[in-house]
């Protein structure tokens, strides 16, 4: 049995000897396939790799000035995006002058009154104007001003020593007037329509004052607000705080 054993050992062992001679014997052989090429073959194959290289490295260099161009273009186009957006919120604020297709309307004092020797409105009251305004918006008036102040979403009107004031403007002469902007010439002509059969010219009328409503123009210019936009409740960002930076 022992010595059965040692005969399978002695065959396992010579045929791992024998393994390793032929991989030694095929590693010391000559490979079968020679270049055979001379120097000048060698240095024209050099040659045509370095071209290769040389139209590598400019397609490289194309790619990187084509990423480089897109990348600034991108850059540039964020800048004119954000600087679109400023005008936006400009423009909605009322920072800005705005001209467009609309109408302007008149108050002043009732000429038959004058005539007849009665006592004449000398002012518009704060709650009159209000109720103007407030149908105006009713009909989608975009843009106003009254006496040429801008009326935006802080603008406040009241009475002040028995003044009508906007802002601290004081409407203290008649006749004034109040241009309204809209967006097409189709919405102004809407809009004098629904300001002709609503009942703004019978209240106005009621205060001793004749409101009269021009046609649909395709040009008017609406001041931008001049006073400073007072800012509640908001404090600045400090770094690295709302957003990266």
């Amino acid at each position: 049995m022992d010595k059965h054993k040692k005969n399978i050992s002695f065959i396992a062992v010579s045929v791992v000897i024998g393994f390793m001679i032929a991989i030694q014997f095929q590693t010391v052989k000559e490979p079968v396939e020679r270049d055979t090429r001379d120097l000048w073959q060698l240095r024209e194959a050099l040659l045509q790799e370095k071209e290769l290289q040389s139209e590598l490295l400019s397609e490289i260099r194309s790619i990187e000035e084509t990423l480089q161009a897109y990348e600034s273009k991108q850059k540039q186009s964020k800048e004119q995006a954000l600087l679109d957006t400023i005008q936006e919120l400009k423009i909605e604020a009322g920072m800005t002058e705005i001209q467009g297709p609309g109408l302007t309307l008149r108050i002043e004092p009732i000429l038959e009154e004058i005539q007849i020797g009665l006592p004449i409105a000398s002012s518009l009251s704060p709650e009159l104007l209000k109720r103007l305004l407030n149908e105006l918006n009713m009909y989608n008036a975009k843009y106003v001003s009254v006496d040429k102040q801008r009326i935006i979403n802080t603008t406040v009107i009241r009475d002040i020593n028995n003044e009508t004031k906007i802002d601290g403007h004081a409407l203290t002469n008649l006749p004034i007037e109040v241009k309204v902007a809209v967006d097409n010439i189709e919405t102004a002509e809407k809009l004098y329509n629904q300001m002709k059969a609503s009942k703004a010219t019978e209240e106005f009328f009621i205060e001793n004052l004749k409101l009269t409503i021009s046609d649909p123009n395709p040009e008017i210019t609406i001041p931008a607000y001049d006073n400073s936009i007072q800012v509640r409740y908001l404090e600045s960002l400090k770094a690295n705080e709302g957003g990266n930076t």
